[in-house]
């Protein structure tokens, strides 16, 4: 599933994008100011950024730039109220790999950034693969997971949680991570929602598996999905 990075200042229109790439079948963040986008970039290595030109901190003109600097390839799709033919030919020539002008519609967004995953040699399948660990089938068709033959009865929201999770099987991935993924929102200090719906997977799917537990926890960074045999099992 391709990992995409909105860096926009304005959570109504970040909010519209995210919603739409989800629906698109992709994992999506958020970063509300530059410095944290290229954080982000630097760091985590999506598939794919989405850019707002005109972001605090640090502004979509030097992130571009910057990247390209150090080396890093990760696709650009710059999205700017700046529309003139300038604007579009300096931005691509310091390495946006594609142009939105603001306003712009959200299938024409979504188009422009399938089209540059395709390019890049990703695919945006919605949630169309089937994850199987020593025991677990998680199913996106039916957003179930069967836990040794059995349906464990996942609501939407911790359904979506464990495939995101299973989706970077052995990676761990922080609360921020998880919260913007799933929830579509930054994580902030004290709130504990990621680690309230890891629980409750816990609940339903570790505390009843006969062989496995399936949601590690790495201290101080947050969680991962890895099948690992319980003492004596």
């Amino acid at each position: 599933m391709p990992r995409v990075l909105i860096a926009e200042d304005d959570r109504v229109i970040a909010n519209a994008m995210a919603t739409h790439l989800r629906r698109a079948g992709m994992d999506v963040e958020v970063a509300e100011d530059g410095d944290r986008a290229i954080a982000k970039l630097r760091y985590e290595r999506p598939d794919v950024a989405v850019l707002d030109l005109m972001l605090p901190g640090t502004d979509g003109w030097r992130i571009t730039e910057t990247l390209r600097a150090e080396g890093i390839e990760t696709p650009i799709v710059i999205v700017s109220a700046r529309g003139s033919e300038h604007d579009k030919v300096h931005a691509l020539g310091i390495g946006g790999d594609d142009y939105l002008s603001k306003p712009f519609g959200m299938r024409e967004l979504v188009a422009r950034v399938e089209a540059v995953l395709r390019r890049a040699g990703m695919k945006a399948a919605a949630g169309s693969e089937t994850i199987v660990a020593e025991g677990l089938v998680i199913d996106p068709d039916l957003h179930a997971a069967i836990l040794e033959g059995e349906d464990v009865g996942l609501t939407p929201t911790e359904f979506r949680l464990l495939y995101v999770l299973a989706g970077e099987r052995g990676r761990a991935l922080s609360r921020d991570q998880l919260q913007q993924r799933v929830w579509g929102i930054p994580h902030r200090h004290r709130d504990r929602t990621v680690d309230v719906c890891v629980r409750k997977l816990r609940d339903k799917i570790d505390r009843r598996a006969a062989g496995h537990t399936y949601i590690q926890t790495h201290y101080g960074v947050g969680y991962r999905f890895d099948a690992v045999p319980k003492p004596g099992a």
